[in-house]
């Protein structure tokens, strides 16, 4: 009997046995590691449901089914739905399914493609071997770009952002596989679901086909282009539509509701989230020497700081309202996901420099991954540090690793520490999973735990040289996402659900179609208003979303808010409560309890139909008496109330 045969026989399964022994460990080791970015997904993107923007474009998916739904304050004028085929997509998938599956299937789908794509990508700028660990770091990294920590990459809830960060990172792939007319027609392609994220890439490509130098003459000719454009505009207002100045009642709103549109609102932690991947690109250009890695890096760069000097000419000139409403900060994104991408390939590549490599390649990590740390200060000194390692001397070098050697301790033991609290703490039940799930999760936050999990696996998977370790991992790793997974893809949420819609069948037949409600208080208007009930929403704060892109909304949304302004401030006057906050005032109740006089005040007004509360205040409203959250709740039809009004 040959080596070879004698090999075979030993392998696991028969139907194994007719495979080299080489192409098995990898298909193997491929697997393991597969298996552990499914594992490692499940624990840090826990699917989130309906919520926030995801909240937003369901309505829209569902207005395409529902004409009624037009009738919503939100999507009656002019929304973020006019520029999207999303919505429409979306509803094909609801009609199937229904809302709450066909959320999960969009959504896991975007997820499974992004990392999909990434890793694709990082396998033609690297080698395999590293991708897994670059597309690991993707999942690791929040990624947040812009103002307030709202937006960060590879959403946890469904949105056309979702699908558009998927297709610019496919074509970004496709194009550095040498198929460059298919990348630009996906990127194209991209405009039809979100213009505003599709452009940054659509730019970058643009860049990658050009020199540096020309891409950077450019950039600047075109912020210079728009600059001149907002101030001409500014001082002689065109007649033209997509050339309007916001006016002044309308920029009150936008300002209160949306002040992360505009720079100067912007605290210094925003700036430090903005400007870490502008450093991290520059350092990831210093120190891998590869022409394509640095015109990469070079095009996303200039990308995103040209996002960002377009951004504060749209908010302090004018402001123009096409040009506030473009968001150019959000080219950020694309910048920020270069940067996390080439992370560990920068790391992996400095590390072996005995002068600074280990402390450079040390900040580089934990700039993205310890969050104590100021990650643009961290990676601005490995910058300075890299540009001067030829000055360095043996000793001076022997320090610098003693540091780095430091710095990665403190980092492991905060992280240790705050694990072992996290363990040894009580947990609130989340209903979803087992609590052993849930302590994992909240050790695998804080980041470093999960980024020494996966250096640990990835080594043992590929220093191996038989077939039995990434055999063992392959294994472990399918019976951890079969116990995780399940938890989080869970829905939490009920709003929109058959069997709440069910419960509320009463309510749905006594409020007729396009018939505005008003839920007490306001902060549970939207997602029940418009999923459970099937019905607009009079007032809440995700309706607000649409300030910026109609002065109509705007001002309505503002009028509204004064109807209701006895039983709740308003919502959307976002800046003023981070003021309020900053100030160190103590946040007083925004909400009051309805009363018979506030109710009458209104129904008054005739786009309120309905009003939902939990107070009886009389008119004879329609009560619920089903067990649960909503359990005497009551409905009240303004039509009675108005009818009633004068008797009282």
């Amino acid at each position: 009997m040959t080596q070879a045969s004698a090999d075979r026989s030993t392998l696991p399964a028969p139907v194994l046995r007719g495979l080299p022994r080489e192409t098995l460990q990898r298909l193997l080791v491929a697997g393991a590691l597969t298996l552990m970015l499914v594992a490692l997904w499940a624990l840090m993107h826990r699917n989130q449901g309906v919520v926030l923007d995801g909240k937003l474009y369901a309505v829209q998916a569902l207005q395409k089914l529902d004409p009624t739904l037009h009738a919503d304050v939100y999507l009656q004028n002019t929304s973020q739905d006019r520029y999207t085929i999303f919505s429409s997509l979306y509803a094909a998938v609801i009609n199937c399914v229904g809302l709450e599956r066909a959320q999960l299937l969009l959504m896991v789908l975007c997820s499974v493609s992004f990392i999909a794509a990434s890793w694709v990508l990082a396998r033609e700028l690297s080698n395999a071997g590293t991708a897994w660990l670059a597309t690991s770091l993707l999942i690791i990294s929040v990624g947040y770009y812009g103002a307030n920590t709202i937006f960060h990459i590879s959403e946890r809830y469904l949105t056309a952002r979702s699908l558009a960060e998927v297709l610019v990172i496919t074509a970004l792939a496709c194009h550095f596989r040498g198929w460059r007319r298919t990348a630009l027609v996906i990127s194209i392609s991209t405009f039809l679901i979100h213009p505003i994220m599709a452009l940054p890439g659509l730019l970058l490509l643009i860049c990658l086909r050009f020199s540096i130098l020309q891409s950077l003459v450019a950039a600047s000719a075109a912020v210079a282009a728009t600059f001149l454009v907002a101030l001409t505009d500014t001082l002689a207002p065109a007649s033209a539509h997509f050339l309007a100045i916001i006016d002044a009642p309308w920029l009150e709103v936008v300002r209160e509701r949306s002040q992360f549109l505009f720079l100067n609102y912007w605290s210094l932690k925003d700036w430090e989230i903005n400007v870490r991947p502008l450093l991290s690109v520059a350092l990831s250009a210093l120190v891998i020497d590869d022409k394509n890695i640095r015109r990469l890096c070079a095009g996303a760069a200039i990308v995103g700081a040209a996002g960002l000097a377009v951004a504060f000419i749209a908010g302090a000139v004018g402001p123009v309202a096409i040009l506030l409403q473009g968001q150019a900060w959000r080219w950020i994104w694309i910048t920020s996901f270069v940067a996390i991408l080439l992370v560990l390939p920068t790391a992996l590549r400095a590390w072996p420099d005995r002068s600074c490599g280990p402390l450079c390649a040390t900040l580089m990590v934990l700039a993205w991954t310890f969050p104590v740390l100021d990650g643009a200060a961290a990676i601005a000194l490995a910058y300075v540090l890299w540009s001067l390692r030829s000055h360095l001397g043996e000793g001076t070098g022997r320090y610098l690793r003693w540091a780095a050697f430091a710095l990665a301790s403190i980092a492991v033991a905060w992280a240790f520490a705050s694990a072992w609290t996290t363990l040894t703490s009580a947990m609130g039940e989340s209903g979803r999973e087992p609590e052993w799930v849930a302590r994992v999760r909240a050790v695998f936050s804080l980041q470093i735990p999960a980024l020494l999990f996966v250096a640990l696996f990835w080594y043992a998977a590929r220093s191996s040289a038989g077939v039995w370790a990434p055999l063992t991992l392959l294994l472990a790793t399918t019976v951890l996402s079969a116990l995780i997974l399940p938890g989080a893809l869970k829905q939490v949420g009920t709003n929109g659900t058959a069997a709440e819609i069910a419960e509320f069948a009463e309510w749905r037949s006594a409020i007729p179609p396009a018939s505005n409600v008003l839920i007490v208080p306001t902060a549970k208007a939207a997602s029940f208003a418009w999923f459970t009930l099937g019905r607009p929403s009079y007032i809440s704060l995700d309706q607000s979303a649409g300030v910026v892109f109609s002065r109509e909304t705007a001002l309505e949304i503002q009028r509204r808010s004064e109807v209701v302004l006895p039983i709740a401030d308003p919502d959307w006057q976002v800046l003023k409560l981070i003021q309020q906050a900053h100030s160190g005032k103590k946040p007083k109740d925004p909400t009051r309890p309805l009363t018979a006089a506030a109710l009458i005040g209104i129904c008054n007004d005739l786009q309120s139909n309905f009003v939902v509360a939990k107070e009886n205040v009389g008119f004879e409203p329609l009560r619920h008496a089903h067990a649960g959250a909503w359990k005497d709740w009551n409905l009240y039809d303004c039509r009675r109330v108005r009818a009633q009004q004068s008797t009282l």
